[in-house]
This record gives C-alpha cells, sequence and structure tokens, in this order.
C-alpha cells in the first residue's frame, strides 16, 4: 500500500477533520525565558514536560506541512525534514531559533538519515513521491541518487518504490533502504550506491512485513550489530542479521511505530493508534531498554508486563500535545523533540526530560 492509501485509509476509519486541542494547564515553569507545562508525562526513569512553543516560526515565511523526521548533527543542529517545498528543510538550534533553511525539490520528503564518513557527515533522504533516496551534504548539495532496485524482478516500474526510511553502517557504509509505502522489500546497497541484495516483502510470515516503515542499525550490542525493522501493521520490530536473515520480533500491541531510534543503551519510539477513539490526538512516544522491553510511554497509558508479555497501550487522554507523531530525536541532555504528521502544520514538539 502506497503513503497516500496509508493515510488516506488511515484518516477514513477515524474521521477527515484535526481538531487541535487548546487545553493546556494553566501553571507554567520558566526556565531560560522558555514556558515548560507543569504537566509531567512518562513513566519511571524517563519524564518529561512539554517546553510550549519551541521552534514555532512565521508559516508565511518557513511552513510546513508534514513535518516528517529530525536528526542531530555534530555541531548540535537539529535539522527537521518537511514535504513543504518551499523548505525541504529546516535547521534549528536547541532554543528553537532558525538557523538555516534549504531544499525545494523534495514534495514526498519522508526520511531523514544522518551518516558519518570520515568525519564528515551527510543526509539521506527518501522521497515517496520522487520514488528516490537522496544523498546530500548537509547545505543540500545532491551526491547519490538511488533508483528503484532494478535487480529485483518484482518491480516492474519505478512507481511501485515508495521508500520510507534508510540506515547506514558506519563500518562500512552499507546503506539499507525500506520500501515501506512499496512492495516492502529492504534493499542492501553498498557505499557506492551498487546493489548487493533484497529482502522481505510483504506478507505474514517472521521475515515479510506489512509496511516496514523504519530501519534501524543498533549497535548498542558492538560485537553482534543487528537491523532493527517496523512492521508497523502488525504492531512490532523486527530484528534482523546485516544480511537479511530473521532472528526475533519485539511485540508492541496496539502501537504503529514510525521508526525506531537509539540513543546510548535506549532505543525510542514515535506510535501513533488507528482506532476512532484516539482521534485526532493519536499517538505517544515509547522508550525501551536495552532488553527491549518498554520502561515509559510518555502521552500513553503506562507500559505493563503480564508473563512478560507487553500489555496493549492506549492515548492517555489528559495528554494533548500529540497529535500524530512521526518522529523521534534526543539531542545531549536526553530531550526528545517529536516531529508530526497530519498535525495541522504544526511545528516539533520538544519534551524536556525532568
Amino acid at each position: 500500500m502506497n503513503q497516500d492509501n496509508t493515510r488516506r485509509n488511515f484518516l477514513k476509519k477515524t474521521g477527515s477533520v484535526l481538531i487541535a486541542s487548546s487545553l493546556f494547564p494553566t501553571i507554567w515553569v520558566k526556565k531560560s525565558q522558555a514556558k515548560t507545562l507543569a504537566v509531567t508525562v512518562g513513566h519511571h526513569s524517563h519524564q518529561y514536560r512539554v517546553v510550549e512553543g519551541w521552534g514555532v516560526l512565521d508559516a508565511g515565511k518557513n511552513p510546513v506541512n508534514d513535518c516528517h523526521e529530525m536528526v542531530e548533527d555534530a555541531q548540535g543542529r537539529l535539522i527537521l525534514l518537511t514535504n513543504e517545498t518551499r523548505n525541504n528543510v529546516l535547521i534549528y538550534d536547541k532554543s528553537g531559533k532558525l538557523l538555516e533553511t534549504w531544499g525545494t525539490s523534495y514534495p514526498g520528503g519522508h526520511g531523514l538519515t544522518l551518516s558519518n564518513e570520515g568525519g564528515e557527515q551527510f543526509l539521506f533522504i527518501t522521497d515517496t513521491d520522487r520514488n528516490q533516496v537522496i544523498k546530500t551534504d548537509l547545505k543540500g548539495q545532491e551526491i547519490l541518487k538511488l533508483d528503484y532496485p532494478r535487480e529485483n524482478k518484482s518491480y516492474s516500474h519505478p512507481g511501485e518504490f515508495k521508500p520510507t526510511e534508510t540506515t547506514v553502517n558506519p563500518s562500512n557504509g552499507d546503506i539499507y533502504v525500506a520500501d515501506g509505502y512499496g512492495l516492502n522489500f529492504i534493499t542492501q546497497y553498498n557505499r557506492k550506491g551498487e546493489y548487493i541484495r533484497h529482502f522481505g516483502g510483504k506478507g505474514t510470515a517472521n521475515e515479510q512485513f506489512d509496511c516496514c516503515h523504519g530501519v534501524l542499525y543498533d549497535n548498542r550490542n558492538a560485537q553482534s550489530p543487528t537491523l532493527l525493522i517496523t512492521d508497523r501493521s502488525h504492531t512490532s520490530l523486527k530484528r534482523f542479521t546485516l544480511d537479511g536473515k530473521y532472528l526475533s520480533t519485539i511485540a508492541v500491541p496496539g502501537s504503529f511505530i514510525c521508526r525506531p531510534v537509539v540513543k546510548g543503551k535506549n532505543m525510542y519510539a514515535a506510535v501513533y493508534r488507528s482506532t476512532s477513539q484516539d482521534y485526532p490526538n493519536s499517538g505517544y512516544i515509547t522508550i525501551f531498554d536495552e532488553k527491549d522491553r518498554v520502561i515509559s510511554t510518555p502521552g500513553g497509558t503506562e507500559p505493563k508486563y503480564v508473563k512478560n508479555i507487553l500489555q496493549e497501550q492506549q492515548k492517555d487522554r489528559s495528554f494533548t500535545a500529540f497529535m500524530h507523531p512521526h518522529d523521534v530525536c534526543i539531542d545531549g541532555d536526553e530531550n526528545i523533540y517529536v516531529p508530526q504528521w497530519a498535525s495541522k502544520k504544526t511545528y516539533p514538539i520538544k519534551l524536556e526530560r525532568i
């Protein structure tokens, strides 16, 4: 199912009009001239407050549409990708000040990955409308383009390739592309963009996916790095070897995970739910420990395990800041920045770690 159909079906099921909530508490905490909501979200060791107004810009000059993904570069700058072609890339400092913008040619700008090559950093943008992956430098100069994988005979034309995410093996530069809105294959390339292999495809078997929306190179076990891949419609993450062999499944009942992100020993992910009772403020953030157990769910109900099985989680209805979280970016202070899609063209939300 492609991106448009995925979202169209989601909105059809749950309604067609977003109602932005303004029911925030009236008590404020001041910190460095920023207003922080006194309400606390999250659980146990990972709790946060919303920094009100962070990153809000003049929409007439620097508009956003879907705020899809965000990464932090080596300078501590926060790089946001949106599918608004007046400024596809917005670069913030941590206070929310706009530093730079670029990009007018990514109408389907969706996935954003940062790679480090010999001390120089690059971006990988997936564009579901252009049916391409585009590698750029941090100024937006295009360096490499990956079209649909002709070597995979399941593809008959470029329009079937709608990549949603990439990840890069830092040790050898191999690029993994997740075709989450296309045919649901993971395609592996070398650093030059030369095809190595593909695996996955749509289906219900362990090694298959229904919306492999995100892919992550997980090196928390340095001796045995693996790939973590979203199986979004099956509300799970799946772990694979670097050459595409299925290893295990992490079930997250009720949670449609967009992409996993690692920071330190923890893994974070943005989640939405496609049930009508959660609409329009659907979604929350899920935080896993090093054993892949959920330990905190900012914006959602407290994670609970029964006989070692995670129970289905729900939206915390008292927390109305989230609409449809699409990604997380965790800075050096372990604050979380949350870009959102289908959120009435709002800017990212900052959650300040307590």
